[in-house]
């Protein structure tokens, strides 16, 4: 396993590489954004910003989402992939932030996770980027990302990964790192064709150097 030493060489490389790493979803306050990391579930941030594009415009509040019927939200949403059942969980999240909530979405992760759509990554998400919270959201790039370095194992579940990365980084750095391991994993090592020949942490993994012998990468 990766020690932590190396793990932090690791993220000062990310960080030289991404400096400007950061959310790629579009929005502008707490509740945008969770209506967003739902809707990017299973799909890419891309398609969610070209929908919430539109979105956004025509629904301010939860109550505007109260206001229009089930059908006429999933129309709107239909592009996104398991948009009717994203549909019905924002509504049923905009009325529970209506009852219990005041209209506000909540700062803690004990309560985002009660609302209807929001699992432990989402509310990792807003709790970093909305409320600049320390926070570690494990997607399937910062999963890919740190089994690939060895930081984690294989058989590691996505709780035992965000568990592993709070562990070997400094809090400080939880909000950063997520982003860069983010865009590591999406521009660089990726899943189909990771650019392991020119990557700068080649010569310590051990995953690159085996894809490399065995020509799963282009050179």
């Amino acid at each position: 396993m990766l020690t932590k030493a190396k793990w932090l060489e690791f993220l000062d490389t990310m960080d030289e590489m991404y400096p400007d790493a950061h959310c790629e979803l579009v929005h502008d306050n707490p509740f945008e954004l969770t209506i967003a990391t739902l809707l990017s579930a299973q799909c890419t941030d891309v398609l969610v910003n070209k929908v919430t594009k539109d979105l956004f415009q025509k629904y301010k509040t939860p109550q505007d989402y109260l206001n229009v019927s089930l059908e006429e939200l999933q129309t709107d949403i239909r592009s996104i992939g398991l948009y009717r059942n994203k549909a019905k969980n924002i509504q049923l999240l905009c009325e529970r932030l209506l009852t219990e909530y005041g209209g506000e979405v909540p700062a803690s992760r004990e309560e985002l996770v009660t609302l209807p759509g929001v699992g432990r990554k989402t509310a990792n998400v807003v709790l970093s980027v909305a409320f600049d919270v320390p926070a570690m959201a494990v997607d399937t790039h910062v999963e890919r990302v740190t089994k690939r370095l060895g930081l984690c194992r294989w058989k590691d579940s996505v709780l035992e990964v965000e568990e592993t990365i709070m562990k070997k980084t400094p809090i400080d750095r939880w909000s950063r790192a997520h982003h860069q391991i983010i865009f590591f994993g999406r521009y660089h090592c990726k899943a189909q064709n990771p650019g392991c020949a020119k990557c700068p942490l080649l010569v310590d993994c051990r995953e690159g150097q085996k894809r490399l012998k065995k020509g799963l990468v282009n050179v």
